[in-house]
């Protein structure tokens, strides 16, 4: 019969702490989180990050001479980055030659999320026709809100000109 219960338990609920601080670090090291997709961005995608490695490009593109450009950092399977897609493809179309915008998804280009120092997507970035950062939001972002941003922001953007046959 055990003469210290109370110093057993304890000592059992330590091993059993420990033990599990130490599989957490473990799997932090290795990239494994329980985070939600969308949430965080150190969900391992050991694949993406082999074959990022393995080229020599930059991440993220450099902004084109004399036009401002709409980042949105995000991933295909992420379900507000995937409400952010034909929102991106507007603005792409309707701002042609006075908008850049590009998507890029972290969980395929990794490399793109740490250069940016992102942590949470989807994110977007504003940058000036210079290539300057003007602001950085977190989420899904309207249209309407988007063209707001770059309103208040002082760009004045114009929509390509339509064609007429």
């Amino acid at each position: 019969m055990n003469k210290h219960p109370v110093l057993s338990l304890t000592t059992g609920l330590l091993i059993v702490a420990g033990a599990v601080l130490v599989i957490a670090q473990t799997n932090n090291a290795a990239g494994v989180t329980n985070s939600t997709c969308c949430a965080n961005l150190t969900k391992p995608v050991l694949l993406a990050s082999m074959v990022a490695a393995s080229t020599n490009a930059p991440a993220v593109a450099p902004v084109k001479k004399g036009l401002p450009k709409l980042l949105d950092l995000g991933a295909g399977k992420c379900i507000p980055c995937k409400m952010m897609t034909p929102i991106l493809e507007q603005l792409k179309t309707e701002y042609a030659g006075a908008l850049e915008v590009e998507f890029i998804d972290v969980w395929k280009n990794p490399d793109a999320g740490k250069q940016c120092k992102i942590e949470v997507i989807p994110a977007q970035i504003f940058y000036d026709a210079t290539g300057k950062e003007l602001f950085r939001h977190i989420g899904f972002f309207a249209k309407e809100d988007i063209l707001a941003k770059w309103q208040e922001l002082g760009v004045e953007l114009k929509t390509a000109k339509k064609s007429t046959p």
